[in-house]
């Protein structure tokens, strides 16, 4: 698979979840109110016009800001005239100031490891300048974490294909990286994330399967986010690809066949042979699998039954646990009949390429029959075989 990777930021979003009033200090025309306690003239008070109220986040002072957090500047009773963030070297942040002018945003991240100062004035309703002024440090993380994402731009996949987005090690604070995650979908689809393998991995699927076509856009913004125990996102990752036609394997063990079912028609039922089921270890699992990958030659290897290096044509792989479906000459005598391989669906070469050929990543392989079910721990792809209250009690936000 491959993935879309944003640049490396040389600057990151910062702010810790702090706010301070600066400048409180304007004159109060005339009224013995306080200036903080003055409002905008319209009721209250002696209706004298108030002097502005600067507020800052991260405020000045803050110490290691997590970049990621909003950094903005919003004023009330007046309007901003003028906002400069600069970093130690001088260089001016860019922003954007609301068409109210009592809000400034920043438009682009802060850096890891630096400090940045503020400098501005507001106006107030009274009509008196109060100033911005003050420096806050970003933090330096002590472990930055990247993550990679399973699916990649101007792809096209089945319509039960997951989204992976993997680190390489445990994250600590799973919902900060949820929040920084979006999915975005045209025709709308319901969908969820959960939080799998040891904490490394966060999936999203949707509740049923995709429509086809669908069109999906999975940004996440980790540049800056903490991730607990002093580690933060590295840059930020996101992939837009679509959903192709639908196309759903049916296969069953009983019966030793398997059709496909495209766009809602049958368009092929192929004799196969599964996994040997008196034994455990070789029985092809019931369950929905899905497609990882195809490969026009694989070698196939399984001390445990005394092979190795066995090429096979034409292999799809449907789950991490060693189940392909793919062909083999050698067994065509039992296709439709009898079960006998060792956890792999068989096909001739023939229907196997035919097979092949139409796949796609991501399309959901049905399986029924068998004495043994797939199951959470049966591979990277093992999305569907959670119930769909069961996936979203897996959700760092849902359950937070």
């Amino acid at each position: 698979m491959t993935q879309q990777h944003t640049r490396h930021r040389r600057f990151a979003l910062a702010g810790l979840a702090l706010s301070v009033v600066i400048g409180l200090g304007a004159c109060s025309s005339g009224s013995d109110t306080p200036a903080g306690n003055q409002n905008s003239g319209t009721g209250g008070g002696h209706g004298a016009p108030a002097g502005a109220k600067i507020i800052a986040q991260p405020a000045a002072g803050a110490k290691d800001v997590a970049p990621g957090e909003p950094v903005k500047v919003s004023v009330t009773d007046g309007t901003i005239q003028t906002v400069t963030l600069t970093n130690a070297e001088g260089k001016q942040v860019q922003g954007q100031l609301t068409e109210d002018k009592r809000t400034w945003n920043t438009a682009e991240p802060l850096g890891y490891g630096k400090t940045y100062t503020w400098n501005g004035t507001a106006i107030g309703g009274d009509g008196q300048p109060v100033q911005l002024s003050g420096s806050f440090d970003t933090v330096t993380p002590r472990k930055q974490l990247h993550g990679q994402l399973n699916v990649g731009d101007n792809q096209t996949y089945g319509i039960a294909m997951p989204i992976a987005l993997t680190f390489p090690s445990k994250v600590t604070d799973k919902a900060a990286v949820e929040k920084a995650l979006t999915v975005e979908t045209t025709p709308k689809t319901e969908g969820s994330w959960a939080w799998l393998e040891g904490d490394t991995s966060v999936h999203w699927r949707p509740k049923e399967y995709y429509k086809p076509e669908t069109q999906v856009k999975v940004t996440a913004k980790l540049y800056g986010v903490k991730m607990g125990d002093g580690v933060y996102g590295k840059e930020d990752v996101s992939a837009s690809f679509k959903i192709g036609r639908s196309q759903i394997v049916k296969g069953n063990t009983q019966t030793h066949r398997m059709q496909v079912i495209r766009d809602g028609q049958q368009v092929a039922d192929y004799p196969v042979s599964y996994g040997l089921d008196s034994d455990p270890g070789r029985v092809t699992n019931s369950g929905t699998h899905i497609v990882m990958s195809k490969h026009a030659t694989y070698s196939m290897s399984n001390p445990r039954y005394n092979y190795t290096d066995v090429n096979v044509p034409w292999a799809v792989r449907i789950s991490n646990n060693g189940e392909f479906i793919h062909g083999l000459a050698a067994s065509m005598w039992a296709q439709g009949k009898k079960n006998i391989s060792h956890g792999c669906l068989n096909l001739s070469p023939k229907n196997a390429k035919e097979y092949y050929d139409g796949v796609l990543p991501g399309d959901p392989v049905e399986i029924e029959g068998s004495t043994q079910k797939l199951g959470p721990e049966d591979g990277d792809y093992a999305d569907w075989t959670y119930s769909w209250e069961d996936w979203t009690a897996k959700s760092a936000l849902k359950n937070s």
